[in-house]
């Protein structure tokens, strides 16, 4: 058997968390709060994020204790592996995949929304057609395609560079987000009184907070990134929890931060009927002119910076994962000769981003939307290998070897978990649920549902039969676990 690639340990623990919050902070905190308060109001909003970042701590529990367990790059894949076996982990990372790689083209186009904004005598010109009402540009189109060329080049040049770079970024958005909102809520013509009414009129403040929570998976995916990168670290993975934990917290705050630096500055209800472009950005430049939409485009390209950083470093990581384990072609468990980062990875990642931004931000959105689910399913997978390891107590089973194993709280807070995660789930897919997808959603979905399964049936007899032996080494790499000296949980036969 070939010999195991490895990533190098060179990532900070601040660079770690920089990545994790600011995964979680992209465009959407800036550009959609309009959005947000028209389907919740400004209260439920605030309700509806705050409960959604509790319910990711709790998720968050399984997280930092299978990074702890399985410090290896892949994340959820190496997860549903380890606790179910071969065809879930594909399953998982198929959908996952998906759910990073659409926020990584999303956040090249939101930089191009910026660039349309603040620029709009160069951006708006050399229009080429219209996408489901978006008219696209020529220099919208260079732009993000720009953006997505830079952030692939400072990702292979080495994780060293992209996690010191990921959190001068959040840095420098924290410091922006706290003057925008400091200066919003103090200025003469903001009051509070705008916030009112504080749920949206004609809802129940209940489906108007479940509305908000419906999307929480997607507002909050990012945090996750932190096992993608969990091969990488350079201190103990025991601190994953309080990582995730803290960049959960700060993210949670940033929106609430948002929502109000938006609704103090003009009756919210009024804005949401006025139909601007980018609401946040009229009304912090009707405050403050252009210097305070110079402010803010810095936020915003702070949090795309982020975003865009972030997830191709969790993409590449996946994609790095899934081809050591031969579920995809073998090339993308490569490493650069030079620089030992995932170079087909951070390739692939680039140039399938890059056809995005011809097919219009609204075409992009539909997409985004179905990705959450995939997301959701990651959730679902992490959180259920959790529940299976943690047992109620010493006589649930006779085979626990390991008294850490013996957690009947943390056993708990899986379940509520998963309980979650399904939530989230039906949130979605239920007809009638405030969250529930739009049909151009569902295209997308059965359509990258149809790729995945004609994909997988061409490596099917390849990666079923594989030795398990082998399937443990590439993605487990040479953890032993004390009940099972195979290596996982999973009891397949060894493939003949």
């Amino acid at each position: 058997m070939e010999q195991r690639q490895q990533l190098a340990k060179t990532l900070k623990p601040h660079w770690v968390w920089a990545i994790a919050f600011g995964s979680c902070i992209g465009w959407g905190a800036f550009v959609l709060p309009v959005d947000w308060m028209s389907m919740a109001g400004p209260l439920g909003v605030i309700i509806g994020y705050s409960i959604g970042a509790l319910l990711m701590i709790v998720i968050g529990v399984s997280y930092g204790y299978l990074v702890e367990k399985l410090p290896v790059s892949g994340g959820e894949f190496a997860y549903a592996y380890y606790g179910l076996g071969r065809y879930h982990a594909f399953f998982c990372g198929w959908f996952l995949t998906l759910g990073y790689m659409s926020i990584v083209a999303l956040n090249a186009s939101a930089l191009a929304l910026l660039a349309k904004f603040t620029m709009p005598a160069f951006f708006t010109k050399g229009h080429l057609y219209t996408i489901a009402g978006w008219e696209v540009t020529i220099g919208e189109i260079i732009i993000a395609c720009l953006a997505l060329i830079f952030f692939a080049y400072l990702n292979i040049r080495g994780a060293s560079l992209s996690g010191l770079s990921q959190f001068i970024f959040c840095v420098g958005l924290v410091v922006a987000v706290v003057l925008l909102t400091v200066g919003m809520v103090l200025h003469p013509s903001s009051s509070f009184s705008n916030l009112q009414p504080l749920f949206k009129p004609g809802t129940s403040s209940v489906a108007a907070i479940a509305a908000i929570i419906a999307i929480a998976p997607w507002a909050y995916v990012g945090f996750d990134n932190i096992p993608q990168a969990a091969e990488e670290f350079d201190f103990h993975p025991s601190k994953s929890f309080k990582l995730i934990f803290w960049a959960l917290i700060c993210a949670g705050l940033t929106y609430a931060f948002l929502i109000i630096a938006t609704g103090v500055g003009m009756p919210w209800m009024n804005t949401v009927d006025a139909g601007f472009m980018w609401g946040t950005g009229t009304i912090v430049e009707n405050a403050f002119g252009r210097f305070g939409v110079l402010i803010l485009a810095f936020a915003v390209m702070m949090g795309i910076f982020t975003g865009l950083n972030g997830f191709y470093v969790s993409t590449s990581r996946l994609l790095f994962a899934m081809g050591r384990a031969k579920v995809i072609p073998d090339s993308f468990g490569e490493l650069h000769p030079k620089y030992g980062t995932p170079k087909l990875g951070i390739w692939f990642t680039m140039a399938a981003c890059l056809i995005a931004p011809f097919f219009g931000r609204q075409a992009l959105l539909w997409v985004v939307d179905m990705a959450a689910l995939g997301v959701t399913i990651a959730y679902f997978y992490t959180t259920f290998v959790a529940y299976r390891l943690f047992r109620w107590s010493d006589q649930d089973t006779g085979k626990t070897r390991d008294i850490s194993l013996i957690a009947p709280g943390r056993k708990l807070i899986a379940l509520i978990g998963v309980i979650s995660s399904i939530g989230f789930f039906l949130l979605l897919v239920v007809p009638g649920s405030p969250g529930f997808l739009g049909t151009p959603s569902w295209i997308a979905l059965l359509v990258w549902v149809a790729l995945g399964g004609t994909f997988f049936l061409t490596r099917y007899k390849n990666y079923s039969e594989m030795p398990k032996k082998d399937l443990d080494l590439y993605i487990l790499g040479d953890f032993k676990d004390s009940e099972n000296s195979a290596g996982s949980l999973t009891t397949e036969p060894e493939a003949k």
